[in-house]
């Protein structure tokens, strides 16, 4: 058992195993913790999403959907090997399994056959949801592997687990095949010849943090959603001449929102529908929000 890690404290040990960390908006505050405990913590446990590409299952994640809000995990690991943070707690991934699978997690041990749902994997594990369609067709580019092995890896560096205290969702709950593509015994013979190499160490220096807020997808923006991003994209357009509002910008989405990101895209040289006023990653870079 082990306290969770930091949002801090996360991002550092997974940039120093060597990975590509992307926080994904408010991530560090993203979490279900008002729904039930998160913690004490005992493995991580590995997904497919079912979905293709990064930007569509990056967003899925984050927000859930109708009857499953977000977050769906903590983090999604992209095609490119890339690690998309996306949730901070508790997070709807694991749902109820069985109780003998996680005495085996605690205990380092074998695992048994999974065929009881009576226990809170949601606040026992940390998620990582993997882009794959889970055909069993859908490749898994090695790259990919490499950084579940590193994920993982870290994690149990860490709280001082071995490859035992990584599961996939199909041995924890039943009816699941996730991940479907490689096997999880492979996955943890990976996993142990990594942390039986020579260990990074972290980089003791704080997080710098980003000078511009990261592009968080079209989806994002939309009616009734509400966050300081939108207030200081708002101040930006207006100092490029672009603000189309009559009080001046707000945290909340709205059409005036719109009509001056479009006047944004219109000024950048977009037309037609690629200056329909919902931000896209090419415009939203050379806006230079700031970090909020």
């Amino acid at each position: 058992m082990a306290t969770p890690l930091s949002a801090s404290k996360l991002v550092a040990i997974l940039r120093a195993e060597g990975l590509t960390v992307h926080e994904v908006r408010n991530w560090r505050t993203h979490n279900r913790n008002t729904k039930g405990p998160w913690g004490p913590v005992n493995g991580v446990m590995i997904h497919h999403t079912v979905t293709s590409g990064t930007e569509a299952s990056v967003n899925i994640c984050y927000n859930g959907y109708s009857g499953l809000p977000g977050p769906l995990c903590h983090g999604v690991i992209d095609k490119k090997g890339h690690v998309h943070l996306v949730g901070n707690g508790r997070a709807n991934h694991a749902g109820l399994g069985d109780s003998d699978v996680l005495r085996a997690v605690v205990n380092e041990t074998g695992l048994p056959h999974d065929n009881e749902a009576d226990a809170d994997g949601n606040r026992h594990f940390y998620g990582f949801e993997c882009v794959n369609l889970g055909n069993g067709r859908d490749p898994w580019p090695e790259v990919q592997k490499e950084a579940i092995e590193k994920v993982a890896a870290a994690i149990c560096r860490h709280h001082g687990w071995s490859e035992r205290s990584v599961i996939g969702h199909k041995e924890w709950q039943p009816g699941k095949q996730d991940p479907r593509g490689f096997t999880m015994d492979g996955m943890r013979r990976r996993i142990a010849d990594r942390l039986d190499g020579k260990a990074p160490k972290p980089d003791p220096r704080p997080d710098p943090k980003p000078a511009h807020a990261p592009f968080p997808g079209s989806g994002f923006f939309h009616i009734g959603q509400k966050s300081r991003v939108i207030t200081a994209m708002g101040r930006r357009l207006v100092a490029e001449g672009c603000g189309r509002y009559e009080e001046g910008p707000s945290p909340e989405w709205t059409e005036a929102d719109r009509r001056s990101y479009a006047a944004w895209q219109t000024k950048l040289g977009f037309r037609g529908k690629d200056a329909d006023g919902i931000p896209g990653k090419s415009s939203w870079d050379k806006l230079k929000v700031p970090a909020t």
